[in-house]
């Protein structure tokens, strides 16, 4: 099922969001200083085709530099992203077919915001067992 929702997904919102992310990581990439947020942007970039069957976790290594990076971010790149999120679901909302979908893409506005201090990782791998490691 997740397969049929992200090949669904990747053809009417994944494929723009996609270039999107990868539109804001090489512009971040042209500068040495904004590297980290080009990085991100690109991990967020396969998570934006790919969404189902992942999840969006807090990485147990960010700190204040996330943090003030965060910031700079959603000045500088993150509202738009999450702009095109809100965009790219209201009509899979209104095709009603497309509501796990728009809610999936609606899922994504957080990490659009603030990518640092993120981890992308399986959902198979959210297990009790791991959401201990990943709160420790």
């Amino acid at each position: 099922m997740k397969t049929l929702l992200n090949i669904i997904w990747v053809i009417f919102a994944g494929f723009g969001l996609w270039l999107g992310y990868m539109l804001a990581g090489i512009i971040c990439c042209l500068l040495i200083v904004t590297i980290p947020f080009g990085i991100a942007s690109f991990r967020i970039a396969g998570y934006a085709l790919w969404p189902f069957g992942r999840e969006v976790v807090e990485s147990p290594r960010s700190g204040a530099f996330a943090l003030v990076g965060n910031v700079i971010w959603v000045i500088v790149a993150g509202w738009w992203l999450a702009l095109g999120h809100i965009v790219t679901a209201i009509p899979l909302v209104i095709s009603i077919i497309g509501i796990p979908m728009a809610w999936a893409n609606l899922k994504l506005i957080p990490v659009s915001l603030m990518p640092l201090g993120k981890q992308i990782v399986s959902s198979d791998a959210l297990l009790p067992t791991y959401r201990k490691a990943v709160e420790a």
